[in-house]
């Protein structure tokens, strides 16, 4: 496979567009597609992952497709075009989601804290990477910790034994300054769901990431 893709990061909402979103997301460069949609049952989050793989997959093979938190469906749907899983602190253990899904699939984990990520750190060996925030406060999750703004960012990026990706009312605006706080990815929500053209949206994420990661 290819080197995971972090830049540009669209966790997609609740909508009856997702499909098409994520379609044009993979488009724009998106190089991960997280799958959440909540409060939805397991089997409509089942339809909607498949949904999603086989139009990302069919306009953009090397994007990867994420199911937010269940590793049930996202191992169900690995022959589908599914990669893995993204899991918060509750969730499954990552090192019994790895023994789940195999050594090629993808894991990701939720933290925002330097203790968090200490404990990160003693599962690097499973996870791919890590999810930091809110980098502002958002009304798409709340997390219970406080925002990190810019400045928050440094030090878990050095702390963090696996590449970090902020989230948390991130907007394209933000991707070049976050960059430059040297995170590896930023993901989006609102911004890719609400965009007018999404395509062109993700693209300048990827663009303005780019900015900054070589002036950086």
């Amino acid at each position: 496979m290819d080197k995971l893709d972090l830049r540009c990061y669209f966790v997609t909402g609740a909508g009856p567009d997702v499909v098409s979103r994520a379609r044009a997301a993979a488009l724009g460069g998106a190089g991960v597609i997280q799958v959440r949609s909540k409060p939805i049952s397991a089997r409509d989050l089942f339809e909607l992952s498949r949904a999603v793989a086989r139009e990302v997959k069919a306009v953009r093979p090397r994007t990867r497709v994420l199911v937010d938190d269940r590793v049930d469906i996202a191992l169900a749907l690995r022959d589908d075009g599914v990669d893995g899983v993204h899991l918060g602190q509750d969730d499954l253990d990552v090192r019994l989601a790895r023994e789940l899904l195999g050594r090629d699939a993808i894991i990701g984990l939720t933290t925002g804290t330097l203790e968090l990520i200490r404990a990160a750190n003693e599962v690097a060996s499973v996870i791919d990477y890590i999810g930091a925030g809110p980098f502002r406060a958002t009304p798409t999750k709340d997390s219970g910790r406080c925002p990190l703004g810019l400045e928050g960012y440094p030090p878990l990026v050095a702390a963090s034994a696996v590449p970090l990706v902020a989230i948390g009312d991130v907007t394209a605006d933000d991707a070049r300054d976050l960059a430059r706080a040297g995170v590896d990815g930023v993901a989006l929500v609102r911004g890719i769901m609400n965009a007018p053209d999404p395509e062109a949206y993700t693209a300048r994420v990827v663009a303005e990431f780019d900015r900054g990661a070589t002036s950086s």
